[in-house]
């Protein structure tokens, strides 16, 4: 007998029918022997249905409160699947994050795990019972209601895979694996049989949307095999877990991007200690995070700084900027572009073979793609670019690194 964690995500419990379709795969996976746990997010669009209900009120709602509205997404969520099992005769006990002991900080509206006491869910699941517990949310240490943002619920899941001790957790969504590339742009992308947590925490981060990057950083410290599904076609998905050597083998895993991407400049600014700071400091009050920096000094002792923000955050950076050049004394002035977006690519492989950003950068150039900025790491490469050239810059990596192979 295995413990098994699912998490559900909002797409996968949309409908009454979605939700006993749910129910049916949990009962095939009992049927196997398997004790489980099923995570759960709100049904989809009842979130943003909540959220507009709350600014239709207040333009800025108390956060804490906002908690407590958006948490009951979920909970109807949670009561609705474990109806459903009973009803097919299967004992099951719904949990909020307060009563599966789901501790957090009080950061409302992006709280992060503290602590889970998992004594309640394990005394429920000796007794037979199938658990079902909300996702994206806790409760802080004074049993105010928290939740951890978009995304939440694959944290929720692995975390608690992590404090049970679960021999796998199963995240299923609309899609059936992680891919090569995004199969709405490549058609010949390949869905992947296996990741490293690494290599999935760099897509996650770089733009792919399949996993939350926390639930990543989660599975990874603990070591929690987690295996992407999808909710409407059977298949085995993709494991992601530890590295081997085989993935070695391979230059590049897959290809990642990001649209929601603006950058900024600020040019002539005196080049001295200090200044660094002194340009981003303003930035992160504001609460506004960076992505790519690149500094360059030029002869005259100026220097110019440029930095990647999210798109969102564009306009707000971009007149904190105007500010912090006037301050400094910059000579160029502050120039910006959201018409960008970043492509990168990531794989394990490319700690045991040379020239694998060489190539990159030579393919994009036989395309007459310019690189604005480049980023990289050790299992990763990463470029701005102008947006219009994007998904020819993904066709064009995808098809020179040999991704358009099936495995």
């Amino acid at each position: 007998m295995a413990l098994i964690v699912q998490k559900y995500g909002g797409t996968s419990v949309g409908t009454i029918e979605k939700i006993q379709a749910v129910a049916e795969r949990i009962i095939e996976t009992r049927k196997q022997g398997h004790q489980v746990v099923v995570v759960v997010s709100a049904m989809s669009g009842e979130t943003d249905r909540l959220l507009e209900l709350a600014h239709s009120l207040s333009s800025q709602p108390d956060s804490r409160e906002l908690d407590v509205l958006l948490s009951t997404g979920e909970q109807v969520t949670i009561a609705l699947l474990s109806i459903a099992l009973q009803v097919k005769n299967y004992s099951s006990v719904s949990f909020t994050g307060g009563q599966a002991h789901i501790l957090t900080d009080n950061s409302h509206s992006k709280a992060r795990i503290i602590h889970i006491d998992a004594a309640r869910v394990s005394r429920a699941l000796d007794e037979g019972k199938v658990v079902v517990v909300a996702g994206f949310q806790g409760i802080d240490a004074d049993g105010n209601i928290t939740t951890l943002g978009r995304g939440g619920s694959d944290t929720t899941a692995v975390a608690m895979a992590a404090s049970l001790n679960a021999d796998e957790c199963r995240i299923y969504t609309d899609v059936d694996g992680v891919y090569t590339a995004d199969p709405q742009i490549v058609d010949e992308a390949q869905r992947l049989e296996r990741l490293s947590y690494e290599e999935m925490l760099e897509m996650a981060s770089q733009g792919s949307k399949v996993l939350q990057i926390r639930s990543v950083e989660f599975a990874n410290k603990y070591k929690i095999p987690v295996r992407v599904l999808s909710s409407f076609v059977d298949g085995p998905g993709t494991l992601i877990t530890n590295e081997d050597k085989s993935m070695e083998q391979v230059e590049i895993t897959g290809i990642a991007h990001n649209r929601d991407e603006a950058k900024l400049t600020i040019l002539g600014v005196p080049d001295k200690p200090g200044i660094a700071y002194g340009i981003l400091g303003p930035i992160a009050e504001a609460n506004i995070e960076v992505d790519m920096i690149v500094q360059n000094v030029s002869a005259d002792g100026s220097t110019d700084f440029t930095f990647t923000v999210h798109r969102n955050d564009y306009e707000k950076a971009l007149a904190i900027l105007k500010k912090v050049a006037d301050d400094t004394g910059a000579r160029g002035g502050v120039t910006g572009d959201d018409k960008i977006a970043k492509l990168s690519i990531v794989g394990v492989g490319m700690r045991s073979h040379a020239g694998v950003a060489s190539n990159m950068f030579k393919a994009l150039a036989d395309e007459n793609i310019n690189i604005q900025m480049i980023s990289t790491s050790e299992i990763k490469v990463s470029v701005v670019i102008d947006e219009k050239y994007l998904e020819l810059g993904i066709r064009t990596l995808h098809s020179v690194f040999g991704l358009d192979k099936a495995p």
